[in-house]
């Protein structure tokens, strides 16, 4: 009976044995496993990390290049532009020199990615060809627009009053145009004392094939206006992104100026009269609504889109609601528009398509 006993209990021990093994085993394969994964995960995390500081590094090095070539582009002595596409002045933002003209020739290299500054090397080409062909040694008065476009059109316009000895006086059309003034060393002018302005450039936030202008998206239409209105020649400088045939494939509302007190019975008259919907343009760095230079507040007006609008007879309805001080519609006053473009070269339009 004992002897019957004993086996089963050998049985049990091997048993037992051979379980203790089986969970041995089967730790060490989870704990082998778990290296596995963990080695894994840390080789995918540094290869992360390295993909990432390369990716980062990358970008720096080509954000930092092609700034550069901006710095070389508003630098350079002449950049003159003759036809409608100036494809031969700037392919991409390398400069080679030749006298004292330089031409952008250098086309990137094969998948180099210039997304990053091409809207910003767009804006420079297009303000540096404005200054260089409107503004010479006859030209006294300078009127200077507003928005992020004319950063550059200022910039050039100080580097030639240096090198070239110009006698400008600029005249602004916002407290933004006025400190880049300043902060350019440019003499201050202002209307009541010039009178007029031989040319004045300024940006738009869409442009038409026959050089309508919707304007305003900064808030400043109403000096805008009246700057470029009192001169001979109104000269508009935009990136590719603002040219359009017409007028609402890129901005979706005109700006009106008002008179605090009238924004909501213009909102209505807006409705009533021309359709679509009014907005109070609402301030995004405090609480309220935006404020212009004139203390008065922004409209931003959304037309039907589905609706053939005549332009000079919209903007003449807008104008003689009472309460309005100005529209974003700028109708038959540009004479010229220069647009850099996204592959680096200029193209420049005429008023009537030209």
């Amino acid at each position: 009976m004992l002897q019957n006993l004993f086996i089963p209990a050998r049985s049990l021990a091997s048993v037992a044995n051979h379980s203790t093994s089986v969970r041995q085993a089967a730790s060490q394969a989870y704990h082998s496993t778990s290296v596995r994964q963990a080695a894994s995960q840390a080789y995918h995390s540094t290869s992360v990390r390295q993909a990432a500081s390369q990716d980062y590094h990358s970008t720096s090095v080509s954000i930092v290049g092609q700034a550069a070539g901006v710095v070389q582009l508003l630098t350079s002595r002449t950049l003159q532009t003759t036809g409608h596409s100036h494809s031969t002045l700037a392919r991409h933002l390398a400069t080679t020199q030749s006298g004292s003209r330089s031409f952008l020739t250098s086309p990137p290299a094969p998948g180099h990615n210039t997304s990053a500054m091409s809207v910003e090397a767009a804006k420079a080409l297009a303000g540096a060809a404005a200054v260089n062909n409107h503004v010479n040694a006859a030209t006294k008065v300078v009127g200077v627009g507003s928005g992020s476009t004319i950063v550059y059109a200022v910039q050039r316009l100080a580097e030639r009053v240096k090198e070239e000895g110009l006698e400008v006086r600029c005249v602004p059309t916002s407290f933004q145009a006025r400190q880049l003034i300043l902060q350019h060393g440019l003499v201050l002018g202002d209307l009541e004392i010039e009178g007029k302005i031989d040319v004045t450039i300024d940006g738009c936030d869409e442009a038409d094939g026959d050089l309508t202008l919707i304007k305003g998206g900064g808030g400043c239409q109403t000096q805008e206006k009246i700057v470029a209105e009192y001169s001979d020649t109104f000269i508009v400088i935009a990136d590719y992104r603002k040219d359009s045939v017409k007028l609402g494939q890129a901005w979706k509302y005109i700006p009106i100026e008002v008179v605090p007190m009238a924004y909501r019975p213009v909102m209505g008259r807006l409705g009533d009269q021309l359709g679509g919907r009014a907005e109070l343009r609402m301030a995004k760095a405090k609480a309220g609504p935006v404020v212009t230079d004139n203390g008065n507040l922004i409209v931003d007006w959304y037309w039907d889109q589905g609706r053939e609008m005549n332009w000079r007879e919209v903007n003449t309805i807008i104008q003689c609601m009472a309460g309005v001080v100005e529209t974003g519609l700028f109708v038959g006053m540009a004479d010229k528009a220069y647009f850099g473009m996204e592959d680096g070269s200029v193209m420049d339009r005429c008023r009537g398509g030209q």
